[in-house]
């Protein structure tokens, strides 16, 4: 298995350096960056796993980072924040962040996270899956999504929501049984993370023209409805 490559933005001397010594000892490739603009030019250079980003920096901040390297890549970011207000949580799940943490955060906990989105982004299946709906096709061996056979980027997450419903269409899914389907490690907010992903995930969708496939089911979750009106 090959040493995954951990980006960590942050401008924060302190934190970049504990956060690269503790990864390092797990085995990871760590580099850096200590602003938006560094990161970027670091991100083509190296093309991370996985980013660590924290949002408030001077110069380019997290939120622009994610707005300009989501244009054309879908590296999982897991947001590092020392805003403890929802909302500014929840601009960054909107923008294409996968997760978040609160500063100060655990180091074992940052581990888990990071495991998860690996696993996330890096399964396949043994025997191709292409899962068809409507006008969409998933290609779970591929990892790819189109529309009316126009390819669609989607996040990790964002992947994974969607194979789940196609797998199972018209069942209806808790937002924390869909945090299990991710593999998610539930924290404060988790459930609300689900539904910024939900909601990025069907702009992107409807953008190519995908009629309402994912339903809203009031007071449970969501489903996926193959004929909808």
């Amino acid at each position: 298995m090959s040493t995954k490559t951990i980006l960590v933005i942050d401008d924060s001397d302190s934190v970049r350096a504990m956060v690269k010594d503790y990864l390092t000892a797990q085995g990871f490739h760590v580099v850096t960056a200590d602003d938006g603009k560094t990161g970027l030019d670091t991100a083509q250079r190296e093309k991370p796993d996985v980013i660590l980003l924290d949002i408030m920096m001077p110069g380019m901040d997290g939120y622009e980072f994610i707005r300009i390297y989501r244009k054309d890549r879908e590296t999982p970011i897991i947001l590092l924040t020392a805003r403890i207000e929802e909302s500014d949580k929840v601009v960054g799940l909107e923008l294409g962040a996968d997760d978040y943490l609160t500063k100060p955060f655990g180091m074992r906990e940052l581990l888990a996270r990071i495991r998860v989105l690996l696993r996330r982004s890096g399964q396949s299946t043994a025997h191709p899956v292409i899962l068809r709906a409507g006008d969409i096709t998933l290609d779970e061996e591929c990892r790819q999504v189109a529309v009316k056979e126009k390819s669609v980027n989607l996040t990790p997450s964002e992947f994974s929501l969607l194979s789940a419903f196609m797998s199972q269409p018209g069942r209806v899914f808790t937002r924390m049984d869909l945090l299990d389907h991710l593999d998610g490690v539930p924290f404060e907010g988790s459930e609300r993370s689900i539904d910024v992903h939900i909601r990025n995930l069907r702009a992107k969708l409807e953008a190519e023209g995908a009629p309402y496939y994912i339903e809203t089911v009031f007071g449970v979750g969501y489903r996926f409805n193959t004929n909808p009106g």
